[in-house]
């Protein structure tokens, strides 16, 4: 993506690109984000930049990972591929995600610097931590890491 072009430029062309592709999961995908991106920008009078529109495309697939959990105990394959496809959508205009390993390390430098050594504060450690996460990390993998270290 060059510096120029915003994220919801790249939707728009991407889902135009599909439509003639006939891609019909990335069309319905990104035509579902977009929907959600114009809600709030109509609920919120305001015009989202790429930060915001990131916060709307990490809720969507939090939403799918959520759901695929479910599909999975129901054994829906048909809807368990489906979420699959739609959350490779959508990682494509998300930043890279940390590694575990790389999650490790800066929740080791944070309870280094917050001082933080049991689960009694957790909620303080992760208060500093969430920021750090936002957008590169799903943040039941880090609650799972810290609660791991602190125990």
């Amino acid at each position: 993506m060059s510096d120029q072009t915003s994220l919801k430029d790249r939707l728009q062309a991407d889902l135009k690109a599909s439509m003639k592709a006939k891609d019909k999961i990335r069309k319905n995908t990104i035509t579902l984000i977009r929907a959600e991106i114009k809600q709030i920008e109509i609920d919120k009078r305001t015009d989202l930049d790429d930060a915001g529109v990131l916060d709307v495309l990490a809720k969507a697939l939090k939403q799918r990972r959520d759901a695929l959990a479910d599909f999975e105990k129901g054994g829906r394959q048909d809807l368990i591929d489906q979420t699959n496809a739609e959350i490779a959508v959508i990682e494509e205009y998300l930043p890279r995600q940390l590694t575990d390993d790389e999650i490790e390390k800066i929740v080791d430098e944070t309870i280094e610097e917050t001082g933080v050594t049991s689960k009694k504060e957790m909620g303080k450690l992760m208060k500093v931590l969430m920021p750090k996460f936002k957008g590169v990390a799903d943040g039941k993998k880090v609650s799972a890491i810290v609660g791991k270290k602190l125990s």
